[in-house]
């Protein structure tokens, strides 16, 4: 049975390439598919194998101090969350642009919350406000009750929505995320702009969902591979068997078409848009499957514009060549 590894860590690497040529030849031994993301910072990285080879794959890893106290996520898998293995060499494994701002986790990041700490603090009365530090669309089919959902496109907007809860400056704010590594720089970046009391939910959503199924968090976790969406855990389940079948649960997302429940995405068939639409069978059939943005396409789903397609100046300069030819 194939499960879904997802693990990340902030830690200087001054051998980005070498790194990427080794992880590159081990995923490959192994035969998993997957993303991983290289830089002189640290590693981000998600991978789909069987279980056998995920835990040699943790074996190998941990055989290299940089990569020893990982908090290793497992979930299910179903054998086509990747179509390939993709190993690429970044300048950072979440791409903020915070320029003259970025932060390095590893010099000041917020408090870690264990999951089992925020189930408490939810039922203690206790004063906080949990931030979601993920995308617009993210938000539309899961996220925790109460919370504070800005309207981000991407994680390069985190400068700009820090002034949007800039009135929390002097409470218990809470970060999360879907599996950490973002709060690991949005809650640091929040500290450098005058946030007094910060914290972080350790090991993301999908770890209190495997805690705490259907309580807190409510709706499916979107995730960036082909499930798209991830279920609440089923309690009795060692890495992740999801589930809806528990009265508890619920849809939050509705149809971008008749607002009916509903937290099943499709891309828009437009070539040059592609955004993520909330869409039920039956507005699906009556498109034929061609769905495309109800008020028309003005932007992609990670909040680029739509417009006229402009080519860099080695491409323009390729094609006068080729016409002189």
């Amino acid at each position: 049975m194939n499960k879904i590894l997802l693990f990340y860590k902030y830690v200087y690497i001054d051998d980005s390439e070498s790194v990427a040529i080794s992880q590159r030849e081990l995923q490959a031994r192994l035969r998993f598919k997957g993303r991983s993301i290289i830089a002189s910072e640290g590693v981000n990285i998600t991978l789909e194998g069987t279980k056998e080879n995920i835990a040699e794959y943790i074996r190998e890893m941990e055989k290299d101090p940089r990569f020893q106290g990982i908090h290793w996520k497992i979930s299910e898998g179903t054998g086509s969350a990747f179509p390939k293995l993709s190993i690429k060499v970044r300048s950072e494994i979440v791409t903020g642009n915070l320029g003259v701002c970025d932060v390095n986790p590893n010099e000041v990041t917020g408090i870690h919350l264990k999951p089992e700490e925020l189930h408490e603090w939810i039922r203690s009365g206790r004063e906080f406000y949990i931030v979601d530090m993920r995308n617009a669309y993210e938000h539309r089919v899961g996220h925790f009750a109460g919370s504070i959902l800005p309207k981000m496109n991407n994680f390069r907007d985190l400068a700009k929505i820090t002034k949007e809860i800039s009135h929390l400056k002097e409470k218990t704010v809470l970060t999360v995320c879907t599996g950490g590594v973002r709060c690991e720089k949005a809650s640091g970046f929040l500290i450098t702009q005058g946030f007094k009391d910060v914290y972080q939910l350790d090991g993301g959503i999908v770890s209190y969902m495997e805690k705490y199924p259907n309580e807190d968090f409510k709706g499916k976790l979107y995730v960036f591979d082909n499930r798209i969406t991830m279920m609440p855990a089923r309690p009795d389940s060692l890495g992740g068997g999801f589930y809806t079948d528990d009265p508890k649960h619920e849809v939050i997302g509705r149809c971008d078409f008749c607002n009916t429940p509903c937290d099943r995405y499709l891309n828009c068939f437009d070539n040059f848009c592609h955004k993520h639409l909330i869409t039920c069978e039956e507005c699906e059939k009556k498109t034929d499957g061609e769905i495309k943005c109800p008020s028309g396409c003005h932007e992609t789903r990670h909040g680029k514009r739509k417009g006229k397609i402009s080519f860099g100046a080695g491409f323009l300069k390729w094609i006068i060549n080729s016409s002189k030819a």
